[in-house]
């Protein structure tokens, strides 16, 4: 009992009581994200779309997260971030259970846009929460713990949705609706606000000169255009993966089983590799997971069977995690205090608009050129970021260097 309670204080110090409300809301909320990850699905096999029209009808839902983080992050800094967070949280699930229940191909596309926002809006709030409430040496653990809880749901999340779909799609737009609404009251009941003041004062600056900042932060900047890469092969995952593994004969709780592997892994090596995180060089690891990113991406032209297909996913999970948990924090180290909330916007958009160029991107290869050059796209992709974190590295030493001692904490 002694060595459980040691334990326990080891994985929880430094964290505080917001931290974890934001972190079991976060597990409440995943577990039903039930509907991006079958959407595709949804559009082809419920409302008779080709895969190139559903995946460009998804591209929407990347259209409304891009505008949704920069819009976030903006009102993040000026309005702070408990209002922001509950807007969205409370907001997403109309539009939710909105695009379950619409029919038209216009009603459709609207859905998916205001779906892609309000989900999204919270995003660069929670993100500046933690920076907020977390010491910089202690971010990427608690970045690292936010998105085990991610995958505490996204490991349950599909195979329930897998077999909820052989039911109705319906109950997938219900459920998801429902527990975005729960997280909601979590956090009215236990987040409050933590905007510093600083922020606080500054959050009358003018919009023109907020964005002159962004102008003289060129490392962001890049590192936020090479995570749209990024993001644009890891979406493979939820858009044509699912459509290729229908091609091969498999099913969708095949393929919920499948991309389950993805989830259960971070549940199992998130815990370790947020701990381990500070002792990895940062763009070191990066470079790293790009790498295998693009890598078990690629492994997919051989995949013709659920063992393999899940072990392609168990391969770019590894560079998911290495990824998830050094990027947020590098962020807001970077972040002047009255500039969090935005910063994280910005790099956030960069996963917003690979919902749009990851459907399109890969619909129209995939339709026109067929899988296997996707997916030796998606391999070449992987290499060429890896090579070019590694170019970053030096760049980032020195401006990291030229920050003031404690300037981001």
């Amino acid at each position: 009992m002694q060595r459980l309670r040691m334990l326990s204080t080891r994985w929880t110090e430094g964290l505080p009581r917001a931290y974890w409300f934001l972190w079991a809301g976060t597990i409440v909320n995943r577990v039903g994200g039930f509907v991006i990850p079958f959407l595709t699905l949804y559009l082809t096999t419920q409302r008779g779309y080709s895969v190139g029209a559903a995946a460009l009808m998804v591209s929407l839902y990347g259209a409304g997260s891009f505008s949704a983080n920069l819009v976030g992050g903006e009102l993040a800094d000026r309005l702070g971030r408990r209002p922001v967070l509950l807007a969205s949280l409370f907001l997403a699930p109309v539009a939710t259970v909105a695009l379950g229940v619409v029919r038209s191909t216009a009603w459709i596309a609207v859905a998916t846009v205001l779906l892609g926002f309000t989900v999204d809006l919270y995003r660069p709030a929670v993100s500046a929460a933690i920076a907020d409430l977390v010491p910089s040496e202690q971010r990427p653990r608690a970045y690292g713990y936010l998105y085990w809880a991610i995958n505490i749901g996204a490991a349950v999340a599909p195979i329930l949705a897998g077999f909820l779909a052989r039911s109705s799609y319906l109950l997938l737009f219900i459920g998801d609706a429902v527990t975005t609404f729960a997280f909601g009251l979590v956090v009215l009941a236990g987040v409050p606000e933590s905007r510093p003041p600083k922020a606080a004062l500054a959050a009358g600056e003018p919009l023109s000169a907020r964005l002159r900042v962004l102008g003289k932060e060129p490392l962001l900047l890049a590192f936020t255009a090479m995570a749209l890469l990024l993001g644009t092969v890891y979406l493979q995952g939820h858009v044509t993966l699912p459509v290729d593994m229908q091609a091969h004969g498999l099913t969708a709780a095949q393929y919920g089983l499948a991309i389950a592997v993805n989830g259960a892994l971070i549940v199992v090596l998130g815990l370790p590799a947020s701990h381990a995180s500070a002792r990895w060089p940062r763009f070191g690891a990066i470079a790293t997971a790009a790498l295998l990113v693009g890598l078990g991406f690629g492994m997919n032209a051989i995949a013709t069977t659920l063992a393999l297909y899940a072990l392609a996913v168990g391969v770019w999970t590894l560079g998911e995690i290495a990824f998830s948990t050094v990027a947020p924090a590098l962020i807001a180290d970077l972040a002047p205090v009255e500039y969090r909330g935005l910063y994280q916007g910005v790099f956030g958009a960069a996963f917003g608009l690979s919902f749009f160029t990851g459907p399109l991107v890969g619909g129209l290869v995939y339709d026109r050129f067929g899988a296997d050059a996707l997916w030796s796209a998606c391999l070449v992709a992987g290499v060429v970021l890896a090579a070019g974190y590694l170019v970053m590295a030096r760049l980032a030493a020195r401006r990291l260097a030229s920050l003031p001692k404690g300037s981001s904490a």
